[in-house]
């Protein structure tokens, strides 16, 4: 599933794929891979997201039932 949240709070700092890969230590593809829904990442980087994004893991990561 496509978390187009993700893509919507990385837009509203205003920053790339690359800003925010570099931002928490990991490739460009893999932040494309997180945001077309074809990588889960762990629970460490989802949190590094959510720290360089300032939201929460409800915000960019749960998945309603």
């Amino acid at each position: 599933m496509k978390n187009l949240r993700l893509k919507a709070a990385r837009a509203a700092k205003d920053l790339s794929q690359q800003q925010l890969a570099e931002k928490v230590g990991v490739s460009r593809q893999t932040i494309n891979a997180i945001e077309k829904g074809d990588y889960n990442p762990t629970i460490r980087l989802c949190l590094a997201i959510c720290h360089a994004l300032e939201r929460t893991l409800d915000e960019l990561f749960w998945e309603e039932a």
